[in-house]
């Protein structure tokens, strides 16, 4: 029988493997659809499914993006659409901290929040999700609430961290334990019609200069809420940030905050 990496190479197309070989692959060789993944790129091809990446990541770039595990706080208005491109972009290794349910109120704006899932522990339905987007990722659903008694295990193995929080005691603990275990974090918070970005790298207190001044634990989007379309803009900023943190490419946001007013349609940038 032809090896694994024949197997591949009878079936490249355009330096490309579909998604049916991979499946087949599998199949005969009793692997996973995340070991044959590996094998692909570690050949220097592509899995099809990543074929609109390539002029903008290339095949190393993608392998390392497989290569990497994230960890995402939060599965909600910002963590849900965090996760979802994550999974799409090809991160290879996905954790999701949540203990909550989704209630009818996440409905309006919570990508993954649907009548079916109402009553569902988020993590769970993130975990279905992600199966059927892209079945290479390995996903760890973990349903507890992030605190410091579990935070270093929580946060183990991870090169970059998400804040998908909604309060500030809770976000500065995420802030101190990233920073104790030199780990990259991207900060993302949203209310009403606006929204911050920033990433904070190991040995700055950018989480601890934004909320100096705030007297009170709830986050303003418990007071005054969210659209639909704040979470989806301000995630979308997170997994750009998260990407190139990933990739060793670009400019971060270190250092400063990006500010978004979408009703006027202005972006600021605060330098701290």
């Amino acid at each position: 029988m032809a090896s694994l990496s024949e197997f591949l190479l009878s079936r490249l197309e355009d330096e490309m493997i579909s998604w049916q070989v991979q499946q087949e692959a599998a199949n005969r060789f009793k692997l996973t659809t995340s070991q044959i993944e590996e094998e692909i790129l570690n050949a220097g091809f592509l899995p099809a499914r990543y074929q609109r990446n390539c002029k903008t990541i290339s095949v190393a770039e993608q392998q390392l993006l497989f290569r990497s595990r994230v960890t995402v706080i939060g599965c909600g208005g910002l963590g849900g659409y965090v996760l979802e491109e994550l999974a799409r972009l090809g991160v290879g290794q996905l954790v999701a901290v949540d203990h909550d349910v989704f209630e009818e109120h996440n409905l309006n704006r919570q990508l993954l929040a649907t009548i079916s899932t109402l009553g569902r522990f988020k993590a769970d339905v993130v975990a279905e999700r992600i199966a059927s987007i892209n079945p290479a990722v390995e996903f760890v659903p973990i349903k507890e609430a992030f605190a410091r008694e579990n935070s270093e295990r929580l946060l183990a193995g991870s090169q970059v961290v998400v804040d998908g929080l909604d309060t500030i005691g809770t976000r500065l603990l995420l802030s101190s334990v990233c920073r104790e275990l030199a780990i990259p974090l991207v900060h993302g918070a949203i209310c009403g019609w606006f929204g911050q970005v920033a990433t904070q790298f190991p040995g700055e207190d950018t989480l601890e200069k934004l909320y100096l001044r705030c007297t009170e634990d709830r986050g303003m989007e418990k007071i005054y809420g969210n659209p639909s379309f704040t979470p989806a803009t301000v995630a979308s900023l997170q997994t750009a940030e998260v990407c190139k943190i990933l990739l060793g490419r670009g400019s971060l946001l270190r250092k400063r905050v990006l500010c978004l007013n979408l009703l006027a349609m202005e972006l600021d940038e605060l330098q701290l």
